[in-house]
């Protein structure tokens, strides 16, 4: 057995039910989980020791929308200035070219830019797959950098044709997918307690799969016990589609398919309504807000100060990096803090709610409250240390606070099932060189 130690922290937010913060802190892990918190005056023997003096150590930050495939993509000029359906038709064509390789390097920067920021759990949208790629193919990139991972398998299956709006070409038939489905869940699911990796279904949006599909998936999941995952409500455009293709709005689809429950989680939600938040509240439906790629693509403000009120469960998402076009997260808990503070004033949504729903909330809506997102005993030890000395930080009176108010934080280590990730502010398991110079290369490829 291996015992790990944090101490001299300067403040340890634990996350815990009495969202305790404790000064001077200590945390002690064996074999990749927590034994105990405290101060560091009661500190034990262990058989490593990570000394986070002038630091504010919190639980690893939970991200629960990305499309990793999106990384090589970022800055697309086409697509810069465009609304969520313009921008997905410049963006087809180019997806349309990737390659098993590329969606293995694009999955490794943006998990690796992710471990940087912070974040130890992961999930994916994984919903095109050209030219052979598979969900392994951003498996093996999660197993490369170590962090937690939650892959959906997505899927488009209406294409331009069929009234859709992907292009024909990218869309794949009903029963490959649904085999495909199974294929993964059974290959690469792991229900116990610690999983490194659980997989999740998630056709892509109401606008680009049948009913039909939607509810088998909806039976699947139930049949497999894993989660599912679709983008809803996003924009005007997307209730604009809904009203007309289904005549009723996307709350109510979901509703009448099966897709809400504990084990229901959807991207964006920015257009829901007093109903759709009611609805949500009323079956445990979970929701990932992402602020920043809502911003980028003019979506609007999404609702978070009445979903969090309503009861709703909120957790944070980067999205796509072709619509961010960044993957930091400790920024995204800020952007979120900010936009309810424009919508609802400055007292409407404190650092610390920010930093909750980027830790605890997440691991909640991933259906892993009960052994992630905070740090007490009996947890699994996946956890951030911010160094709060630098010049970031200078001058603030509230460490805490200063995480989301200051300037852009890097973590310093972080930690997986209580194994570094990230030491002294460097990737341990992977060469972040490596990877940029990979990246480049392929996008050179698709640029070509």
């Amino acid at each position: 057995m291996t015992k790990l130690q944090i101490i001299n922290a300067d403040i340890v937010v634990t996350m815990d039910a009495g969202r305790r913060e404790i000064a001077g802190g200590s945390v002690l892990m064996e074999d990749g989980v927590i034994v105990s918190v405290g101060a560091s005056g009661h500190a034990q023997e262990s058989d490593e020791t990570i000394d986070a003096r002038g630091c504010v150590v919190t639980p690893g930050l939970v991200n629960t929308h990305h499309h990793l495939f999106q990384t090589l993509t970022r800055a697309v000029p086409a697509g810069q200035d465009a609304l969520l359906f313009d921008w997905l038709r410049a963006l087809y064509p180019i997806w349309a070219r990737m390659q098993p390789e590329d969606m293995f390097v694009s999955a490794q920067l943006g998990l690796a830019e992710l471990a940087l920021s912070g974040c130890t759990m992961s999930s994916d949208h994984l919903y095109i797959f050209p030219n052979g790629a598979r969900l392994e193919d951003t498996i093996d990139a999660a197993q490369s950098v170590a962090v937690r991972f939650h892959p959906t398998r997505g899927a488009m299956s209406v294409g331009e044709s069929d009234g859709g709006l992907p292009p024909d070409s990218l869309v794949e038939n009903e029963r490959d997918i649904v085999e495909d489905f199974i294929r993964v869940v059974d290959a690469h699911h792991e229900p116990s307690d610690g999983a490194m990796v659980r997989v999740g279904l998630a056709p892509c949006s109401p606008f680009s799969v049948s009913t039909d599909l939607m509810k088998d998936a909806a039976a699947l999941a139930r049949d497999k016990r894993v989660m599912l995952h679709t983008h809803l409500a996003e924009n005007d455009e997307d209730i604009a589609y809904s009203l007309e293709n289904f005549g009723c709005r996307p709350g109510q689809y979901a509703e009448d398919l099966g897709w809400v429950g504990e084990h229901v989680w959807h991207a964006h939600c920015v257009k829901l309504d007093e109903q759709e938040i009611d609805l949500f509240a009323r079956t445990n439906t979970g929701v990932a807000h992402c602020p920043c790629s809502n911003c980028r693509l003019g979506s609007g403000i999404a609702p978070v100060r009445e979903m969090r009120d309503a009861g709703v469960r909120v957790a944070l998402g980067v999205d796509g990096s072709a619509s961010n076009d960044a993957g930091h997260l400790l920024s995204e808990a800020r952007q979120a803090m900010l936009l309810q503070r424009v919508r609802h004033g400055a007292n409407a949504f404190a650092a610390r709610e920010a930093l909750e729903i980027a830790t605890v909330g997440g691991a909640t809506v991933l259906g892993r409250g009960s052994e992630l997102g905070s740090i007490e005993a009996g947890k699994r030890a996946d956890i951030a240390i911010w160094d709060v000395s630098g010049l970031e930080a200078a001058g603030a009176w509230d460490p805490v606070a200063a995480l989301l108010l200051c300037g852009q934080l890097q973590v310093r280590d972080l930690l997986v099932e209580g194994k570094r990730v990230v030491s002294d502010g460097e990737l341990t398991g992977v060469d972040a060189r490596e990877i940029s110079e990979h990246a480049h290369k392929r996008v050179a490829r698709l640029m070509s």
